[in-house]
This record gives C-alpha cells, sequence and structure tokens, in this order.
C-alpha cells in the first residue's frame, strides 16, 4: 500500500520545449479544480451528520451527548489522521493519496444508511447503533484526513509562490462548497425522504468525487514530462535547481531516497517551529466555533428560534456560500494588496466573525437577522479558513514541508472540533427547559458563551506572530 502510494519519478518522456507553457497551464488548471471540487465532495461526506440530529433525537434513538461523542469520533480520528497524512503526503502520489481516502469515506457512508435502515427496522437496539456509528465514523474520520494534504500539496507542486495567496483562496473555497452541498442538497434530502437518505446522498456524491480525482488530478510537475515546479515559476534557473538537486543526491543511493531524507529533515525542523503551533492552537479555537455552528447551528435554530428543518439548514447554509466570498477576496488582497501579509485580513476577519457569531446566538428570531448572522459569518469564516487554518502556516515554512506544517494545524483544528462536540452536547443535555408549548427543548445559554469565547481567543493568538518570518532550513 505504501508503495502504491509513493510520489511519482519524473518522466521519461519529456514534453517539447515548444509545448512546455501550453501544458503546464492546461494541466495546472486541471490540477487545481480537480483538488477543489473533489475536497468539496469530501466535506459532503464528512458533515451529512449535521443535518440529521434532530431527526435522530426526534426518533429516540441517539441522544445529543450522543451525537456529541459520535461526532467527536469523527474529528479525533481525523486529528491523528491529519498529523499522520499531513506528514505521508508530503512524499506521495496524491492522486491516489486523495482517492483513496475518499473511496473509504464513501463506504463509511454507505454502511451507516444501511445502519439506519436496520435500526429503524426494529433490528438494531439503540446502543448497538451507537456503537457502531461511533466506530464507522471515526473510521470516516481518519478517511477524511486524507483529503486536504494532498489538495493542498498540488498547489505547491504546480503553482509559484507569488500566487499562492490568489490560489489557495479560490481552493478554501471547497470547503464553504462542500458545506452548502451538505447543508442544501444533504439537507433537503432528509427532510423530504427521513435521516437515513442522508448517508446515501453523502456516499454519491463523493462516488462523483473520487472519478474527478481520477481523471484530472496530477502529482507533480516532472512527472508529467515537464520541468520542476521552482523552474517553471522562475524561482530557480534550471542550472541552479540541477545544482540542488546534486546535493541532494551526493549522499543518497537514489533519488527517491534522496527526497524522502530531504523531506524528513525539513519536517523536523517545523514541529520545533512556535510559530506553526501558536497558529495551531488559533486554529484549534476557531474551529470550534465554525463546528459548533456546522454541526448544531440547525438543531439551535429550530429549538431557540422556531424554524423547521428545512428553514434551519437553508439559513445555516447559507454561511458556506458567502464563505466563498471569504477564501477567495481574502486570498487575492493578501497577494496584491498587502504583499502576502495574512496577519491584518485575519485578524479584522476574526472580529468579525465574533460579531456575527453573537448576533446569531443572542439576536431575536427575525428571519433576515440570522440570514446577516450567517452572511458575514460565512464571509468572516471563509477568510480564517485560508488564513489561519493553512496559509499562514505555510507560508512560515518550506514547499517541501507544506503538510507537515498542514498536519500539526490539522491535528490541533480537529482535536478541539471533536472537544467542542462532546462538551456542546454535555451542556445541552444537562440544560434542558420547558418552552411555552410546554416541550422539552434545550437551553443553549452556556453553550452559545462556550463558543463565542472560542472565537475570540482564535483571533487574538495569531497576534504572537506578527513579526515572525519564513523559516529557513
Amino acid at each position: 500500500m505504501l508503495d502504491f502510494l509513493k510520489m511519482s519519478q519524473p518522466a521519461a518522456n519529456k514534453v517539447p520545449a515548444d509545448k512546455v507553457q501550453s501544458t503546464y497551464k492546461r494541466q495546472r488548471m486541471q490540477t487545481f479544480l480537480t483538488a477543489t471540487i473533489g475536497y468539496a465532495l469530501y466535506y459532503v461526506c464528512r458533515l451529512s451528520m449535521g443535518v440529521m440530529k434532530q431527526p435522530l433525537i426526534d426518533s429516540g434513538l441517539l441522544t445529543a451527548t450522543q451525537l456529541g461523542v459520535i461526532g467527536a469520533c469523527l474529528y479525533w480520528a481525523y486529528a491523528g489522521g491529519k498529523l499522520v497524512n499531513g506528514f505521508l503526503a508530503d512524499g506521495s502520489n496524491i492522486k491516489r493519496f486523495m482517492a483513496t481516502g475518499l473511496v473509504v469515506s464513501v463506504t463509511m457512508n454507505f454502511i451507516m444508511g444501511i445502519l439506519g435502515v436496520t435500526a429503524l427496522n426494529g433490528a438494531l437496539p439503540s446502543a448497538a447503533l451507537f456503537i457502531c456509528f461511533a466506530i464507522f465514523w471515526a473510521i470516516n474520520g481518519w478517511a477524511q484526513s486524507m483529503g486536504a494534504p494532498p489538495a493542498i500539496i498540488s498547489l505547491t507542486r504546480w503553482f509559484p509562490l507569488k500566487v499562492r495567496g490568489t490560489y489557495y483562496g479560490f481552493f478554501s473555497a471547497s470547503h464553504n462548497i462542500g458545506e452548502g452541498l451538505s447543508f442544501i442538497f444533504v439537507g433537503s434530502l432528509v427532510a423530504a425522504a427521513g435521516w437515513k437518505w442522508g448517508f446515501f446522498g453523502a456516499a454519491l456524491a463523493g462516488l462523483l468525487g473520487i472519478v474527478i480525482i481520477l481523471l484530472w488530478l496530477h502529482d507533480s510537475t516532472d512527472s508529467k514530462g515537464l520541468p520542476p515546479i521552482e523552474v517553471l515559476s522562475g524561482e530557480m534557473s534550471q542550472e541552479e535547481y540541477d545544482v540542488k538537486h546534486a546535493e541532494m543526491l551526493k549522499n543518497a543511493a537514489d533519488e527517491r531516497a534522496a527526497q524522502r531524507a530531504e523531506t524528513k529533515r525539513m519536517q523536523k525542523a517545523v514541529i520545533k517551529n512556535p510559530g506553526v503551533w501558536i497558529l495551531a492552537l488559533s486554529s484549534a479555537f476557531m474551529y470550534m466555533s465554525r463546528y459548533a455552528i456546522n454541526e448544531w447551528g440547525t438543531i439551535f435554530l429550530q429549538e431557540t428560534k422556531g424554524y423547521d428543518l428545512a428553514g434551519a439548514a437553508a439559513i445555516i447554509g447559507i454561511n458556506p456560500i458567502f464563505g466563498i466570498i471569504g477564501t477567495v477576496c481574502g486570498g487575492w488582497l493578501s497577494d496584491v494588496v498587502f504583499k502576502g501579509d495574512r496577519k491584518y485580513p485575519a485578524f479584522v476577519a476574526g472580529i468579525l466573525e465574533a460579531i456575527a457569531l453573537a448576533i446569531f446566538l443572542f439576536g431575536g428570531p427575525a428571519k433576515w437577522l440570522n440570514i446577516l448572522a450567517m452572511v458575514l459569518f460565512g464571509i468572516a469564516i471563509g477568510v480564517l479558513i485560508a488564513f489561519i487554518g493553512g496559509l499562514m502556516a505555510i507560508d512560515l515554512v518550506p514547499r517541501q514541508a507544506t503538510g507537515a506544517a498542514l498536519g500539526i494545524v490539522g491535528m490541533a483544528s480537529y482535536a478541539a472540533a471533536g472537544l467542542q462536540n462532546v462538551v456542546s452536547g454535555l451542556l445541552l443535555d444537562n440544560n434542558i427547559v420547558t418552552n411555552a408549548a410546554g416541550a422539552q427543548v434545550h437551553d443553549f445559554t452556556y453553550v452559545s458563551w462556550f463558543w463565542l469565547a472560542a472565537a475570540v481567543i482564535s483571533f487574538l493568538l495569531p497576534v504572537l506572530n506578527w513579526k515572525r518570518k519564513q523559516q529557513v532550513i
């Protein structure tokens, strides 16, 4: 399996010199679009559970605490997988790596749909359903961690440094596209046909992603017969690259061993970089507030503001749609206006996220107010996912250690997302009240302050990195 996932060797047949630029631009765009769409469809297979919480609770099969634990199993497995797979992806064939993870994720969603049908027919007790869901959702979490590292590494293998922020911003729209598809497509499917069909719909979306990745994601420029990206981008001349390459090969038996040794050397240095760990902690708090809305926002609107499932899911679905504006504009502005300096737009976006969250959690039930909150929240989170969740970390490290930096940030982010899920579930189940209609509902007061505090901490931490420069190894 490890041999199957190893990075491709340079192609023996080289692209003719007069066709290098046209071939490079075509395959670069194919890789970029495939990474973006493929990762968006990864998201559908990850967030399908988010729109099923209220129907599952109403059916009596699972409680809010159990759903919080199930969600945490995904995030904690994802956190561990992000660390491991981030390091592995640096030296991997990104096409095979990304497709393999999505195959496993699709399988888990399909199995859980089958388990849902079995439970509704009375053939599977609630306790057994809880255990099975926790196990298979954890496996899904590990598989999901195989999506972002190869997708983002594809950008470093195919794009020059000077436009990295712009294209990373465009790529980060995949998060928002995937979230929007989850809330709108899966939410509509669940509302129309029942919660178990959410898993089947997500599996179908994932199958489409597998096909797209296998057809149009390319491993590296030299694996396609093109010059190395450093030469194509003008960062090095061919002669300079040859000298560096020869130095790398000097103490290694072959090229693959040399690449592996160089990658490991840089990854070890990244682990010791305090700037990466500060961003990891910041991203952890940001992911707490982000996934609080993704996981609990729908049920929050249903229980505290009187929305039905379809209406609540539609409003939550607004935030990822407007998140596309945040990721695209944020990345472009940071390259063009701020010349690659991400700290100021990230700080402003963090303040905007906290304001939007406060409006959503403590504002009234008016539809326009909640839509406004999700518009602002989506734009802010879009910027923060792109910057704090990845771009600011990879700006601090060499290209060959991109996956390692992402692994550290991702591990912290999703460990925190899992912790948020458990804490939120416990706070909700321990604070149940009777509403005006005589029905028992969850009191969201304490959990709302928990989510808002996480948002505030997340934008204050990166201030510690404002004077830090890129690591030289």
